[in-house]
């Protein structure tokens, strides 16, 4: 059964730094196409980042909002994709998803596979 389970969310200050990871069973993520989204209450989701399998390239896109300060990772042997956030702001508070399938979607939100989420708030 495929399985995506998000940790690392929790409190950080203005300006910090905070990664999350993703981590799956049931598919290899090397051969997939991972996404984190994010969503603040009373917003929609939004995608933030995203990464294609090795295959395909292993492309990489970012949410205009976090450009140049997140960055997507994969670990294959340990089968997580991590999110590194850089300079966090308030406007980064939200519940982060994990979304995963095989084929890449970038940061449309029609993956077929999503885990719970973890929570992350920035304060001042």
């Amino acid at each position: 059964q495929l399985q995506l389970v998000e940790s690392g969310g929790g409190s950080v200050q203005f300006g910090g730094n905070l990664r999350l990871s993703c981590s799956a069973s049931g598919l290899a993520l090397d051969d997939a196409g991972v996404a984190w989204f994010r969503q603040a209450p009373g917003k929609e989701r939004e995608g933030v980042s995203a990464i294609s399998g090795v295959r395909g390239g292993s492309r990489i896109v970012y949410g205009d909002s976090v450009k140049g300060r997140f960055t997507i990772s994969r670990d294959n042997a340990k089968n997580i994709v991590y999110l590194q956030m850089n300079k966090v702001r308030p406007g980064d508070t939200a519940v982060y998803y994990c979304a995963a399938e095989p084929n890449y979607r970038g940061l449309i939100r029609i993956y077929d596979n999503w885990g719970r989420g973890t929570r992350v708030t920035v304060s001042k």
